[in-house]
């Protein structure tokens, strides 16, 4: 219990703490835009799988549902593949940098973002779009009804993703290697500390790290759950 107390202590004494507002600034933007980047490219996907009939559909689907589970640290390892100097975009000079943490964390969250989008989009009934042009809407209007009829799926993809990715440790460690003052991040932080043996501090950036994630969902589910 006593470690309980002192990480709990040092949690409310670290946000003072200047390396701490930039490991939290970090987290927040490398997380944030790996989710913004799924969301631009899953809802498109996930539209399309929810609407279209083609032979091998379900064997796509299922893909989608198993990436959905994909272990982080095998993402991070085919990542430093591509990324490392013998890799084919080594010349990039990506690896070990807040870029390449981006892509892993876009290829975690992709995949769970097309599958709550289908799913979201399915649940309506199949004749909404051709009523809706019928109506008089044109494709664009048509993709804003849609999208505001499974905003609560839409906004269900955005907290499910983020937090995948804001809680995940092996891609970031193996992309982005942790680096002091550059690449490290929360997760990755709590791992340095826990194996100093700093329990405590262990415990106060993972204090921190709820925080965060606590603060992102409230924003979206008062979002998800504000009447019409």
């Amino acid at each position: 219990m006593s470690d309980f107390a002192g990480g709990l202590r040092q949690a409310l004494a670290l946000w003072g703490d200047a390396e701490l507002r930039g490991i939290l600034a970090r987290t927040i933007a490398v997380s944030g835009i790996a989710t913004l980047a799924a969301m631009i490219v899953g809802v498109p996907l996930g539209y399309w799988l929810a609407r279209s009939r083609f032979r091998g559909r379900a064997i796509i689907v299922s893909i989608v549902n198993t990436g959905m589970a994909l272990p982080s640290v095998v993402v991070g390892l085919v990542v430093w593949l591509l990324l490392s100097r013998s890799g084919p975009f080594g010349e990039l000079e990506l690896i070990y940098t807040k870029t390449a943490m981006v892509l892993a964390q876009f290829a975690l969250a992709t995949p769970i973002v097309v599958g709550v989008t289908s799913a979201a989009i399915q649940a309506l009934p199949p004749e909404l779009p051709d009523l809706l042009r019928t109506l008089g809407a044109g494709r664009l209007r048509t993709i804003w009804l849609i999208s505001r009829e499974v905003r609560l799926g839409l906004l269900a993809a955005v907290m499910a993703a983020f937090g995948a990715v804001v809680s995940e440790v092996g891609a970031s460690l193996t992309v982005g290697g942790n680096l002091r003052g550059d690449t490290r991040v929360l997760t990755t932080a709590i791992v340095t500390v826990t194996g100093r043996g700093d329990i405590p501090a262990a415990l106060a950036l993972g204090i921190v790290l709820l925080a965060l994630a606590f603060a992102v969902n409230a924003v979206l589910t008062a979002a998800q759950q504000r009447r019409r």
